[in-house]
């Protein structure tokens, strides 16, 4: 029996936490979880505080970890979720920043690591960071003993290399910062402090995901019959059938 799986690649993107903990109560992860029940593992390996250069090295043992690419045959979608770390200023937070021509490069290479193991870049999903509410998000610095250390407009500059790193590796991408912006539209109602994602944001990624993960799911059958399937006085005969 083959056990498809959906990997959520998202070590960084919003801050940290909107990915490591998105399988958490209303997470966005939890939620694409629960419309995949019973066709599909979603496996999370968001690293909270992670930025590309640093995902770009563990990545080859996260794959491998995987064990064959007989299994990464068997994954229908890998998002890869970087830029809000990155784009941190250098000058303010040298720890997690990564100069925006770098980032874009550990995005191809992120891409040809899948590709080698199997994960063609067609089953890859890039996300770019959400924006940033500097005034919110300034508060939080504050209260951390630091200076702000994130302009939206730095965000939006990754947001665009990881959309062109996207279109260059023939991967799709989901561009959150351009669209929680679009239409002029209040966007701070996403970020519950300024960067990281509220209810409403993980409401937000979700939907939009699922918008590019439905069509690459749509046919997958569930894992195991129905209960009420299942023959009652030879349970074997349904449990196995596939083995």
């Amino acid at each position: 029996m083959d056990w498809t799986s959906v990997t959520l690649e998202y070590c960084s993107a919003p801050s940290g936490g909107a990915e490591e903990f998105s399988f958490q109560a209303n997470g966005w992860g939890a939620d694409i979880a629960n419309k995949l029940a019973r066709k599909c593992d979603v496996v999370n390996r968001g690293l909270s505080g992670y930025n590309s250069r640093w995902a770009r090295i563990i990545l080859p043992r996260l794959l491998s970890s995987h064990s064959s690419a007989d299994n990464n045959n068997n994954i229908a979608a890998v998002t890869v979720f970087f830029g809000a770390n990155d784009c941190a200023l250098e000058d303010k937070n040298p720890q997690q920043h990564v100069p925006v021509q770098e980032y874009s490069e550990n995005l191809k290479e992120i891409s040809r690591l899948l590709a080698s193991s199997g994960v063609s870049a067609d089953r890859v999903i890039f996300i770019t960071p959400p924006p940033v509410h500097e005034a919110a998000w300034e508060k939080e610095c504050i209260l951390k003993g630091c200076p702000l250390n994130r302009h939206n407009s730095a965000a939006g500059q990754y947001a665009q290399a990881c959309v062109q790193a996207a279109g260059q590796c023939g991967a799709d991408v989901l561009d959150l910062w351009t669209l929680m912006q679009k239409d002029g539209q209040d966007y701070t109602v996403y970020l519950s402090d300024g960067l990281h994602l509220s209810a409403r944001g993980n409401q937000f990624v979700a939907q939009h995901l699922w918008g590019l993960l439905e069509s690459r799911v749509a046919d997958l059958p569930f894992i195991l019959p129905y209960w009420g399937d299942v023959d009652a006085k030879d349970p074997e005969s349904s449990l196995l059938c596939d083995q």
